[in-house]
């Protein structure tokens, strides 16, 4: 009988040590820069580049990850804030930029891109039809936001569902779904509508904020969450928080305060998290 048990142990044992682990983590989500990593044991995908390249350099190695081990970049639209570095990325570095034909005719209208790219680093992606990178099946949808063009990426891998809402002004049915169908969310909850209403900011750019082609505020993406939550979702990591018309603490307590109103308890139904802004936020493996 032993004999037996000990092969049959180190099968399993070699089973669980090749299963794939998917690791996630913000390098910054704020107003000020973006950039977002989801990877395996070996190589990884930026989504958004909105900040300086060393950054993303150190910001990597402290977790014992490469820039080499980049293999592509996924934008989701053309403000400074998301693609900062990507000319960079992709003319120095080599590395592929993904996204749809306007939002990369935006970025290289776009004055805070220095670098410019060209057909060498320049990749295109359509809405709702996936790309195969190695082991990351990625799909582009349409979200509502004042880029040239912008788009939401869901990512699935291993079987397990990333889904990045970074700017959008509404949920529309289309970004309704791609939320629907993750296991792990990263969805922006930007402001808080009594700080953005007492606030400092000139009104032209409050309307512009609180626009259906603006951002979210923390309770209509609370209040969508709560209406909309399922068993499958075991992450919520709110991102872009402002910095003038948001807190983290606030952020998080609305969204648990109208998730709990409707039964939901955080830390025992989904996890909820609020992203950094200027520095990366927790790292994150998943098996």
């Amino acid at each position: 009988m032993r004999f037996f048990l000990q092969p049959l142990q180190k099968l399993f044992d070699e089973q669980d040590y090749n299963k794939m682990k998917i690791r996630f983590l913000s390098l910054a989500s704020g107003s000020s820069g973006n950039c977002y990593y989801l990877g395996t044991d070996t190589y990884g995908i930026l989504i958004d580049s909105g900040i300086g390249v060393r950054t993303i350099k150190k910001s990597l190695k402290e977790y014992g990850m490469a820039l080499e081990k980049i293999h592509a970049v996924f934008v989701t639209h053309d403000h400074a804030d998301h693609i900062k570095s990507a000319g960079v990325l992709g003319e120095k570095y080599g590395i592929p930029i993904y996204s749809t034909p306007e939002i990369h005719a935006g970025m290289n209208k776009n004055y805070c891109m220095t670098e410019k790219l060209t057909s060498a680093s320049i990749r295109y992606i359509y809405k709702e039809t996936p790309v195969q990178l190695n082991d990351f099946k990625i799909t582009a949808f349409e979200v509502p936001h004042d880029g040239t063009d912008n788009v939401g990426y869901c990512i699935e891998a291993d079987g397990k569902i990333f889904s990045f809402l970074t700017d959008l002004g509404e949920i529309t049915p289309t970004a309704a779904k791609y939320i629907c169908k993750a296991h792990h969310l990263i969805i922006e909850a930007n402001y808080d509508e009594e700080m953005l209403k007492m606030g400092p900011y000139p009104q032209h750019l409050k309307g512009r904020i609180a626009s259906p082609r603006g951002h979210m505020s923390n309770r209509a993406t609370a209040e969508f969450l709560a209406d909309n939550m399922n068993e499958h979702l075991k992450n919520i990591w709110l991102c872009h928080l402002s910095k003038d018309n948001n807190h983290p603490d606030l952020a998080l307590k609305t969204v648990e305060f109208i998730l709990r109103s409707r039964g939901i308890l955080i830390g025992k139904d989904v996890q909820v998290a609020a992203l950094k802004r200027l520095t990366p936020s927790e790292f994150h493996e998943f098996e």
